[in-house]
């Protein structure tokens, strides 16, 4: 049997179907498990299995993790805002509350990537010095600095969502946002060149399998689940409108940026992308959400 992107799964006649659903299953899984600390363990991890094959074949389901992390977040911000005092700091200590969760859930993997991303390109340095810097474990300036200030800007931004439109529709907008900036990395990598160490970090396994068909396939989950989200907690069009457009904006400028500095994405690059794009979501909602 040969590993199958996304959209193939459940096509065909029930004998071939039936395998092809089991293995689109275990690429989900995998994904879960190398993205997330959800626990893949014990006999369910030795029936996932793993190959750079099949974690090629995990990427179409990046929207679908984004979209289980950003359940935990959305769950934990509506918890937060529910629980704490209604005064007006509750919505920083919710949002506050919301990243840390979220960060604990990936590890932090996404953070780490833009910490390091902003450490490489921070300054004016050549490309081999850009990439050299990539590899070191060590978080410089421009680093430390861009991780406080995301951390704050994405904060800031939930807290104003919560209070102007409230919590159901904040932490459904924080689910929408972790979908869609999982959307933008695969568009990256589908477009760029790998250009990170030959024998691979946290993208090469991934690098040369984003093909059209997986590109759509995970482009269908996403439409699929942002509708699913509108529909369950409708909100003014400009709101939507708004985070759609800041966020493809966003995917655009940080794929040109990538390409003029490094002529490529790194792995550090991918979690950048899912950082600025994530924020530039919550911004354009919030834009939308005025008056």
């Amino acid at each position: 049997m040969t590993d199958r992107h996304g959209p193939d799964v459940g096509q065909g006649d029930d004998a071939a179907g039936a395998p092809r659903r089991a293995l689109a299953l275990r690429h989900l899984l995998l994904a879960l498990q190398f993205f997330t600390r959800i626990p893949v363990t014990g006999r369910l991890a030795a029936w996932v299995g793993y190959s750079p094959a099949m974690l090629r074949a995990s990427a179409v389901w990046f929207p679908l993790v984004g979209a289980v992390v950003g359940a935990w977040a959305g769950a934990v911000l509506a918890a937060a805002l529910a629980l704490l005092p209604a005064q007006p700091a509750a919505a920083w200590v919710a949002a506050g509350l919301t990243l840390m969760a979220s960060a604990w859930l990936t590890g932090a993997f996404h953070e780490d990537g833009w910490a390091d991303t902003c450490d490489a390109l921070g300054g004016h340095v050549p490309r081999e010095r850009a990439l050299a810097i990539m590899k070191d474990s060590r978080i410089g300036s421009y680093g430390a600095l861009a991780l406080a200030l995301m951390a704050l800007l994405q904060a800031a931004l939930l807290a104003l969502l919560a209070q102007a439109l409230g919590a159901a529709a904040a932490a459904a907008l924080l689910v929408a946002a972790h979908v869609a900036s999982r959307l933008a990395p695969l568009v990256v990598m589908r477009t760029l060149p790998y250009v990170g160490e030959a024998d691979g970090r946290k993208a090469k396994p991934l690098a040369d399998a984003i093909d059209d068909r997986a590109l759509a396939w995970a482009g269908v989950q996403t439409v699929s689940l942002l509708t699913a989200l509108a529909a369950l907690v409708p909100l003014a069009a400009p709101v939507w409108g708004g985070a759609l457009a800041l966020a493809a904006l966003a995917t655009w400028r940080v794929r040109a940026w990538l390409a003029r500095r490094l002529q490529g994405f790194t792995g550090d690059a991918l979690g950048a992308t899912q950082q600025v794009v994530l924020a530039a979501f919550l911004l354009g909602a919030a834009l939308g959400a005025r008056g």
